[in-house]
């Protein structure tokens, strides 16, 4: 069995590496890729799951931390997504503690109503850690009722490439360096046979997976596969990333600021900071977007931003014939809550369970289709909860504030602000805790809660909530700080990346 793997980047070499890892002597995995093609190279946060994804191809984690001069993340603070301001963090990990069958978001709630709450974040560990910039793994050092943190990371796109093409080559994976001019195909199924390349070599396979970003060369140029738009719900299109020196402030945390007509991501690296502005050009011109972004900087920018034009949505296929798209060439959903990264992943995840032979059914590219169309769908519904739910005055979220939203989005709205309920639907990527601190974080707060939230005493709701607090911070005073806990575990060599004149 032959796969071959279409272009490089994180995502190819994602894919590359896990090929090479998990499939035994009876396949090939060839990777063909151009030193002269450059990658998006934005999906520098991530979220718990690519902990996994590592941990299944036994890679270490401190050495991985120093190839990739990556840092800890522990949350996402949101700032000025509700109104002007405000901010709340999107924290990994529990919320609180259920009494019973009662889950904590009804408890809060209630105690929210009655003025008896704090912040949300009180009774997060992760937001508690993050706000103190403190860091620590595995088990709690003060008590057993005080959970575990999980953690993600911020890291360098492209050092992680490098790290995966290495650990990819040395089990057997193939590179092969080349433009793709061409591509043959089998006249009858129109299934493709083998990639041309510019030097006339042909790559021939039995699978093939595209991970050729935007272009979508075999999935949507080869074989057709349509695009689904999503500009309706997700207007922004267009985005500038720039790199800014290193600051000594490693944040535990990305933080995404609302702006004008978009929003200006910062993701700390222990080399430098990566930037970026995401923004809808028919609010804002390419040059005001521009200043905005190099003004808001914490440190001085190392590179001129570069332009990325993008339209958000998905492939009507992400498996069509016997090519399967993974990464940007299946789709794009704005990186808001570091999920880039993680549907490669799922991707390949996916592609591993089905592990299609030469012999490939129609049922089982339906069967995949409809897994890959699920998850989009739930993933575009809780990016466009941050843009809708807003109190922001400008143009540009008013409109969002005003647009009709996916219908399965609407009543998830409207029976959390009711009454307060969250169902997690399937195998979704976000759960209930991450549904109910967006909700809770931008203003929604439900009109009433579980019956069983309603019977609690007031003055035992006062103190189990205080009760959980002291615990948790208790816990979090014992952590060191993030940047300590790197010098002590995990710090990468210096990079002298200079400044840009």
């Amino acid at each position: 069995m032959r796969i071959v793997v279409a272009g490089g980047g994180t995502a190819g070499w994602m894919a590359a590496a896990a090929f090479g890892h998990f499939l035994d002597a009876g396949f090939t995995v060839t990777l063909v890729e151009s030193e002269e093609i450059g990658t998006v190279g934005v999906g520098e946060a991530t979220i718990p799951q690519i902990r996994m994804f590592n941990q299944a191809l036994g890679i270490d984690e401190d050495a991985f931390i120093r190839a990739t001069q990556a840092t800890f993340k522990l949350a996402i603070e949101f700032v000025g997504w509700g109104a002007p301001g405000e901010r709340y963090m999107h924290a990994f990990g529990d919320v609180g503690r259920d009494v019973g069958l009662c889950a904590f978001h009804h408890i809060w709630s209630r105690g929210h109503r009655l003025g008896l709450a704090g912040p949300l974040g009180n009774y997060a560990i992760n937001d508690i850690a993050a706000h103190a910039g403190r860091m620590h793994r595995g088990s709690p050092l003060t008590s057993r009722n005080v959970p575990e943190m999980p953690h993600a990371f911020h890291f360098d796109a492209g050092l992680y490439a490098a790290f995966l093409r290495e650990f990819a080559e040395g089990r057997g994976v193939i590179r092969r360096e080349g433009k793709i001019a061409d591509v043959r195909k089998e006249p009858l199924s129109g299934d493709i046979t083998a990639l041309v390349l510019a030097s006339g070599e042909e790559i021939a396979g039995d699978l093939f997976i595209d991970c050729t970003g935007f272009r979508g060369l075999l999935i949507g140029g080869a074989m057709g596969s349509g695009y689904v738009d999503w500009t309706n719900w997700l207007p922004c299109d267009r985005a500038l990333a720039v790199p800014s020196g290193r600051v000594e402030d490693f944040t535990p945390y990305t933080r995404a600021t609302a702006h004008t007509a978009g929003w200006q991501w910062r993701i700390p690296l222990q080399h430098r900071t990566g930037n970026g502005r995401v923004y809808c050009s028919a609010f804002t011109s390419d040059e005001e977007a521009a200043e905005s972004l190099l003004a808001h900087l914490d440190a001085p920018a190392l590179a001129d931003p570069r332009p990325i034009r993008f339209t958000t949505g998905r492939r009507v296929e992400a498996w069509r014939g016997n090519v399967i798209a993974v990464g940007l060439s299946s789709g794009f959903l704005e990186p808001l809550e570091s999920t880039s990264i993680h549907l490669i992943q799922s991707a390949i995840s996916r592609i591993l369970k089905f592990m299609p032979g030469k012999e490939q059914t129609q049922a089982e590219r339906d069967a995949y289709n409809h897994q890959f169309t699920f998850e989009m769908e739930r993933i575009r519904d809780f990016i466009v909860l941050h843009y809708h739910v807003n109190q922001r005055p400008e143009p540009f979220w008013q409109a969002m504030r005003e647009m009709a939203l996916p219908d399965s989005l609407a009543e998830r709205i409207e029976l959390f602000r009711a009454n307060g309920h969250i169902f997690r639907h399937g195998d979704e990527l976000f759960s209930e805790v991450g549904w109910f601190q967006v909700m809770a974080g931008q203003g929604i707060v439900p009109k009433r809660s579980h019956a069983l939230a309603e019977t609690i005493d007031e003055a035992d709701l006062k103190s189990y909530l205080e009760t959980l607090n002291g615990l948790y911070r208790r816990e979090v005073e014992r952590y060191p700080s993030h940047a300590e806990f790197i010098v002590q575990h995990c710090a990468a060599p210096p990079i002298n990346l200079g400044v840009a004149a």
